[in-house]
């Protein structure tokens, strides 16, 4: 199922959702332009910034420092980097049908370090769980997953048009969020539970135990971190 649009209204401009978007792109582009010029030096690019587990469990097991700076800042730097085009578009799509609402909630700082929190969380989810990979994991999807965790809770009502593929051709339906984001959430889990019988520590793919922790974490924190105080006009 494929995310549309929805129809749950918003009171305010999403400006750091709008940011948050065109970083991202700008810095898919800054990659395709290291990919042009060497994909050597765009593979060490990734390896540098994106989460590589095993390099992240070495460098905790050193000295505090610069140690820690190494091992931390791959966190942050991973969440704006791409695989690839449909990666990229995927990403940001699922971001701006789902984000504004929940930087509506928030408000615009809060939002902000809620997306955050949610992609550390869903970082630190993947690399307890593949500590001995050397594989390099970039994306926006464990701090887009915890942004869908919050909508799922918040606005579980809100109508999801959405793509749905019937064997040989494809239909429009108006779903509830709950179904939508639930569905998603279930796939990453049990996908993530099939990987986990089959890990290599050489393989590529899909980070789903990031995308669950991520998931999760936005579900808790929805629930703890303040939201802006509503205003509104009567006339």
């Amino acid at each position: 199922m494929i995310p549309i649009r929805d129809d749950q209204p918003r009171s305010i401009t999403p400006f750091v959702n709008y940011f948050i978007i065109a970083l991202n792109v700008v810095v898919f582009f800054f990659e395709l332009s290291v990919g042009t010029q060497s994909q050597r030096a765009l593979n060490t690019l990734v390896y540098h910034f994106g989460i590589v587990p095993a390099n992240f469990v070495r460098a905790l097991s050193g000295p505090p420092h610069p140690h820690l700076t190494i091992a931390f800042l791959p966190i942050l730097t991973s969440m704006f980097l791409h695989g690839g085009w449909l990666h990229i578009i995927g990403n940001m799509w699922v971001l701006w049908i789902f984000g504004d609402n929940i930087e509506d909630y928030l408000g615009h700082f809060t939002y902000l370090v809620f997306y955050l929190v949610c992609g550390f969380a869903a970082a630190i989810a993947h690399i307890v769980l593949n500590v001995a990979s050397t594989v390099p994991t970039v994306g926006a999807s464990g701090a887009i997953a915890g942004i869908m965790g919050a909508y799922f809770l918040l606005y579980p009502r809100a109508k999801v048009l959405t793509l749905v593929p019937l064997i040989i051709f494809f239909t429009f339906w108006w779903l509830p969020a709950w179904i939508v984001l639930g569905y998603w959430f279930a796939l990453q889990f049990f996908s993530g539970a099939a990987t986990a019988v089959a890990y290599t520590t050489q393989g590529g793919g899909i980070a789903f135990w990031a995308h669950v922790g991520g998931f999760i974490a936005g579900s808790i924190l929805i629930k703890i971190v303040p939201h802006r105080a509503r205003r509104y006009l009567y006339q």
